[in-house]
């Protein structure tokens, strides 16, 4: 008897527990929209080599804005929600980057993989950094549930038939008319959208990272009614056809953030807002439409002043390269002066960034001898840790370098900067090349860097005129 009491006291206790453990569950735990993998035949390799090729493809025809400053931020925001996407759609082997295409239209993609490509546009029309981060949120989904290749199980049909750059786009946040048409010049294969089903579920994994990132997830939602205001209230052309109607997702998206609960961050609206705005002072950018009737005129480094500023075809590279000359001349750039070799051009000047380098080290993918010097937004939190952002952004947009070494406690115009050595083989030069980043704070706390480039095994012929060039820097802010 004695028995049968305590067996029933256990159970009754067992069950308070269970049930209380139940309520004191975050809502998180058990109130989200849980999201099955689609169905895939292919190897996680498949996606990687896929974007890869799609990436290079992209960067060959699409017109890349190389301006570090506004790469460096979307970057930092594509790295954090990246960060964010749950533990069970994560793979290790995704590496995701983030470049911005100088392009008007509102319009975000990403290849399988992890390559991203955020359209300037996009960004300009984006109301706060919740928008913007809302796109890749939706853009990174599509990529950790892998639906490019999902698609290609469903339809049954080999990948190089389908996964062209064309296809890339058709599943963007907005493809429209002239997307299809850049996708059919870039690619004559076929072209693929994502289904409606995908859809949802990107937008719903895209609000589950929003929230996990310390975003608002209805600002995903919102941005569908920003794009909705860009065209005037009517229907994007072609969109609907293959995406849910924004309508719909606005509501689907509310109805998942009533289930979320959104982690503690903290957010800069001035960061973004001195993005756009840096972004607007830029000439006007072209729609994809107009970049397919001319993709002469699209490689990285030419269209609009990217890659510093110049015209990629006012160069060309050279097997021989004249050493730096002994004799110098004096840049005085207002509230900085350095030295620089006589025989080394100036190749741009922007708002933020001159480049330096000798006849035949110079072209459509930058240079191969010279120097650069520039300014960068600073988060003011340490040189340190605005150094490592901004050498993280060089790494990505040349991931040929890898750091040798760590980063050293030097001095540039009197002041505490930090250096590093990055080093590697060079696609254009085919030798090994060393890059080294040199930085410092402005009293606005911008961070000011110095960048200096050449082939390895003409090092000592640079090195004397790098190093009288650090020397004869004078800042006066």
């Amino acid at each position: 008897m004695k028995k049968i009491v305590l067996k029933g006291y256990s159970k009754n206790l067992t069950a308070v527990l269970l049930a209380w453990a139940v309520l004191m569950m975050p809502l998180l735990a058990f109130g989200q929209t849980r999201i099955a993998m689609p169905k895939n035949k292919y190897k996680v390799q498949d996606d990687i080599q896929l974007g890869q090729k799609a990436a290079s493809e992209v960067e060959r025809q699409m017109p890349i804005l190389n301006d570090y400053e506004a790469t460096r931020y979307v970057q930092s925001i594509g790295q954090r929600l990246a960060n964010a996407i749950p533990p069970e759609y994560q793979h290790p082997e995704f590496q995701y980057t983030f470049k911005i295409v100088n392009a008007s239209d509102i319009n975000a993609f990403a290849l399988p993989g992890g390559p991203m490509y955020v359209n300037r546009g996009m960004i300009e029309a984006a109301r706060n950094e919740g928008e913007m981060a809302g796109v890749m949120a939706h853009e990174l989904s599509h990529v950790a549930l892998r639906h490019g290749t999902a698609q290609a199980t469903k339809q049954s049909n080999p990948l190089n038939q389908i996964l062209g750059i064309g296809a890339v786009l058709g599943g963007a946040v907005i493809g429209g008319q002239s997307g299809a048409a850049l996708g059919q010049t870039l690619y004559s294969g076929f072209m693929l959208k994502y289904s409606r089903e995908y859809e949802t579920q990107a937008d719903i994994l895209g609000a589950q990272i929003m929230a996990r990132a310390g975003y608002d997830p209805r600002d995903l939602a919102n941005m569908f009614k920003t794009i909705e205001q860009q065209s005037g209230g009517s229907r994007s052309p072609e969109w609907l056809s293959s995406h849910p109607n924004p309508g719909n997702r606005y509501a689907a998206i509310e109805r998942e953030a009533q289930l979320l609960r959104v982690s503690p961050s903290e957010s800069n609206p001035a960061q973004f807002v001195a993005v756009r705005n840096r972004l607007h002072g830029y000439p006007q950018a072209q729609t994809m439409e107009q970049i397919a009737q001319n993709p002469q005129n699209n490689q990285s480094g030419q269209n609009g002043g990217q890659n510093g500023g110049y015209n990629g075809n006012s160069g060309r590279y050279e097997s021989r390269v004249e050493n730096p000359s002994s004799q110098t001349r004096v840049y005085n750039g207002g509230f900085v002066s350095f030295n620089v070799p006589q025989n080394w051009q100036q190749l741009s000047e922007s708002n933020s960034e001159i480049w330096f380098a000798p006849q035949g080290a110079f072209g459509d993918n930058g240079i191969t001898h010279g120097t650069l010097v520039g300014v960068a937004q600073g988060s003011g939190r340490s040189l340190q840790q605005d150094t490592e952002g901004y050498v993280n952004g060089i790494l990505q947009g040349n991931n040929y370098l890898q750091a040798r070494g760590d980063y050293s406690r030097t001095t540039i115009g009197g002041r505490d900067a930090m250096g590093i050595m990055l080093a590697g083989r060079s696609p254009v030069t085919n030798q090994n090349e060393v890059t080294t980043i040199y930085t410092t704070y402005l009293r606005n706390g911008q961070l000011f860097y110095v960048v200096t480039v050449s082939p390895e095994n003409e090092a000592s012929n640079y090195n004397y005129a790098f190093r009288n060039m650090l020397r004869s820097i004078r800042i006066n802010d």
